[in-house]
């Protein structure tokens, strides 16, 4: 199954090295693949130095795609955690 949602980054630092690595331990046992797109950038949401690489700050809206056996699973984890600002 694939899904994809927008999601937009609340945090105040954006997506530096603790939100992406919250996202790379989240994805760890993930059997899907995941995608994060910015602008013209299409990203592995499992590579940290790939989610550092996007320079996303506060605001910035991102495309999630999941495709895979535990899409819905994932795809709720993440908008969570991207919707309670990384614990930040």
């Amino acid at each position: 199954m694939k899904l994809v949602r927008k999601v937009r980054i609340k945090n105040a630092l954006g997506l530096h090295a603790r939100p992406a690595t919250m996202i790379v331990k989240l994805l760890l046992n993930c059997k899907s693949e995941v995608t994060f797109t910015h602008k013209r950038a299409v990203i592995n949401a499992k590579s940290i130095l790939s989610i550092l690489m996007l320079a996303a700050t506060k605001n910035t809206q991102l495309t999630v795609t999941v495709d895979g056996d535990d899409a819905d699973d994932i795809m709720d984890k993440l908008v969570t955690v991207f919707e309670n600002g990384f614990g930040e």
